[in-house]
């Protein structure tokens, strides 16, 4: 099992910057993809930003320049740097991951580990 505990979620005006951490505990595995899904009020889970364990990056249109995903091994943690944020971006943010062959899927189906999400929300 995997547990996974979001943070840095909050309030901020738009074109302002958040930095979105997943501490990641339990079962470790060597190959994996994580990500960043986000879900808006009446809206479906849509994917932001995943990783693969080689550190392979990939963002959704929507976030292409202004979001980055990073990982930290060493501190098994997982980070969303959301900068110029617009009020669309308001959502809740969850943090994913699957056990993988190293590659990553779109689909919130292919992750099995989900954290408890925390909001953001950006004014205009």
């Amino acid at each position: 099992q995997v547990q996974l505990v979001e943070s840095g979620g909050g309030s901020v005006q738009a074109g302002g910057s958040l930095r979105l951490s997943c501490a990641a505990s339990g079962q470790t595995y060597r190959s994996y993809c994580m990500g960043w899904f986000r879900q808006g009020s009446g809206k479906e889970r849509e994917g932001v930003a995943v990783i693969t364990s080689g550190g392979r990056p990939s963002y959704a249109d929507s976030v292409k320049g202004r979001f980055t995903i990073s990982q930290d091994n060493a501190k098994s943690t997982l980070y969303l740097q959301m900068d110029s944020l617009k009020p669309e971006d308001s959502a809740m943010y969850f943090c994913a991951a699957a056990r993988s062959g190293g590659y990553c899927s779109w689909s919130p189906y292919f992750f099995g580990y989900w954290g408890q999400g925390t909001q953001v929300t950006v004014s205009s």
